[in-house]
């Protein structure tokens, strides 16, 4: 049986070169490919692959929401993370979230097919230029008084520090009673004010800033 095999990245030719890749690879089938998080939770519960390559940085729902939900619906699928991202607080992110490796998209087309089959026998891949990363402890930044975090309500902050736990909009609404529409114009605001634009870089930004160690309503 064929190793089944899903894609996911909201770029086209990213999706033509790894689309060429797998294809061109004995024993391995392409099952689905995907350039959002809604799409790729429908396709792999259709397609059950076996292994999904999925890109951290989507529209709307971000790769690691989408591990998480893909890990509990279906345990067994492995999930490699292609990247751009050199950050060690995302590496870290994403296997807590479930995923089976984190590769950079800079990565040779050997190395990617070694990370795929390095993850089905159920080992752990990580490029081999995060793997210092890891060994390294994080540290906690001091946030500063010009910090941009001033800027949220405390609303937006409660908002914040709850996306970056790994909330949807849905469970955010019914976490602090409000409306999901409500929800998004708060998260539409903070991201305004603070300059992002995905899930990703607010993960990113949180950390930097220390938010990860307040609670909501604090």
């Amino acid at each position: 049986m064929p190793v089944k095999v899903m894609i996911v990245d909201d770029h086209a030719v990213v999706r033509a070169g790894l689309r060429a890749l797998i294809k061109g690879e004995p024993g391995m089938e392409l099952v689905g490919e995907a350039t959002n998080g809604e799409d790729a939770l429908q396709i792999a519960s259709q397609m059950q692959p076996d292994i999904i390559v999925l890109d951290l940085s989507l529209p709307g729902m971000d790769g690691i929401q989408i591990t998480r939900i893909i890990k509990q619906e279906q345990p067994r699928v492995r999930i490699l993370i292609l990247t751009v991202h050199e950050d060690a607080a995302l590496l870290r992110e994403a296997l807590r979230a479930g995923a089976s490796g984190y590769i950079l998209k800079h990565a040779a087309e050997n190395e990617l097919i070694s990370a795929i089959h390095s993850v089905l026998l159920e080992d752990i891949y990580i490029h081999p230029k995060m793997i210092r990363s890891l060994l390294i402890e994080p540290k906690t930044p001091k946030v500063t008084e010009s910090s941009q975090v001033e800027l949220l309500t405390p609303r937006e902050t409660d908002i914040l520090l709850l996306i970056v736990q790994g909330y949807t909009n849905r469970q955010i609404a019914e976490e602090l009673s409000l409306s999901v529409r409500t929800v998004e114009g708060h998260r539409s605001n903070l991201m305004e004010k603070l300059g992002l634009h995905s899930r990703v870089e607010l993960v990113r930004y949180a950390r930097e800033h220390g938010l990860t160690n307040r609670n909501v309503n604090s």
